[in-house]
């Protein structure tokens, strides 16, 4: 599956033309990093699995003395986005966001405290939006202005950490990276974009183009490593080398698509999310419907390269949910799915909107 792909490397490039921390590498006659990856869900256990020796795991720092937990450590990395739509905490975005900022300052505190070097933070590119006829997301590429309705989910989640992580930067000392990846596929992945294949028909957006791009968690956690050994600093996008157009994917997935306005789609979303249908805000279906492809600039630059394609994390992720159907995002059950399956998008449509209806009329006193 892997095919001929070029593994991650050194660049022949020279240390001066790359933007990095106060060295380009470890020294060969350097000690092991003593690393420690703080998070939970299957991102966290896939980086700490690739990782290898010295690693530790840690769910998430206590309130009372946080850095006795990263006793020790030389790297910290802090897995942000867990790619767990099951474990999302049932909590209002303040309370999420405050929570996640609290967090991240005592990570950020006590990585510092115990003197270590580099802290890796691992995001997604989803902080950049997505949009109809959005551009390739580079390196330097700023954040736009999130609205209100953006911020209720896993995007306001992550902004409001690498708000923290963006005043760690200014320090100089631990190395603060940022990794920003494009749909992170992988055995135990569950995102609003896996469960997107979940569905029976592919939903689509009428007027938008939605080009696909992936990255295996297997390469996520290589560039985490490359970016640590070669002391890469600040924002780092990370992404398969190829984009796959929307015909291809249809292919490959075996699925038809269902065309609907912009404003129906996402106006039944809310309205599916608001009753509790939908277990991510109708903002996020924008990731699903429109582009946000990753350029993976500064690595690329360093020397680095991805071993899996995005055709290849494709049939992984088809893989991974053959036999689930998923309506809106939210998982049916086997008796459900075989009559979702025969009857096709429409009927589906039509189903979920029932469901929201059930669900308004169960509200009312």
């Amino acid at each position: 599956m892997v095919g001929e792909q070029i593994r991650s490397g050194r660049s022949t490039r020279r240390d001066d033309d790359l933007s990095t921390g106060p060295a380009d590498a470890a020294r060969p006659d350097e000690p092991a990093d003593e690393v420690i990856i703080v998070g939970r869900g299957p991102i966290a256990s896939a980086v700490a699995a690739a990782w290898g020796e010295n690693v530790r795991t840690v769910d998430e720092l206590p309130v009372d003395s946080p850095q006795d937990a990263l006793v020790g450590a030389t790297v910290v990395v802090l897995v942000a986005h867990a790619g767990d739509l099951v474990g999302s905490p049932a909590k209002s975005r303040r309370e999420r966001e405050a929570a996640v900022v609290a967090h991240t300052q005592r990570v950020v505190g006590a990585a510092r405290a115990v003197g270590a070097r580099h802290v890796v933070a691992i995001g997604s590119a989803v902080v950049h939006g997505a949009w109809a006829d959005r551009p390739v997301i580079h390196d330097v590429d700023p954040l736009p202005r999130a609205d209100e309705a953006a911020r209720d989910g896993l995007v306001g989640d992550l902004l409001a950490a690498e708000a923290v992580l963006e005043r760690a930067r200014r320090r100089k000392a631990p190395l603060v990276t940022v990794l920003r990846p494009a749909a992170v596929v992988g055995v135990g992945i569950d995102t609003f974009v896996t469960r997107h294949f979940e569905a029976p028909r592919l939903l689509t957006v009428r007027g938008a183009v939605r080009q696909w791009q992936f990255l295996h968690v297997e390469d996520l956690a290589a560039a985490a490593q490359f970016a640590v050994a070669h002391r890469l600093a600040g924002v780092l996008t990370v992404g398969a080398d190829d984009v796959l157009e929307p015909a291809d994917v249809e292919a490959a997935a075996g699925m038809r698509r269902v065309e609907l306005a912009a404003a129906t789609a996402f106006g039944t979303a809310e309205r599916l999310h608001r009753v509790g249908v939908l277990p991510a805000p109708a903002s996020e279906l924008a990731f699903v419907v429109y582009p946000w492809t990753v350029a993976t600039d500064r690595l690329r630059e360093a020397g680095w390269a991805p071993r899996w394609s995005s055709a290849a994390c494709l049939d992984v992720l088809l893989e991974g949910v053959q036999g689930r159907v998923a309506v809106a995002g939210r998982r049916v059950g086997t008796r459900d799915a075989a009559a979702l399956g025969a009857a096709g998008a429409a009927v589906a449509l039509i189903g979920t909107a029932a469901v929201w209806r059930q669900a308004r009329a169960r509200r009312r006193p």
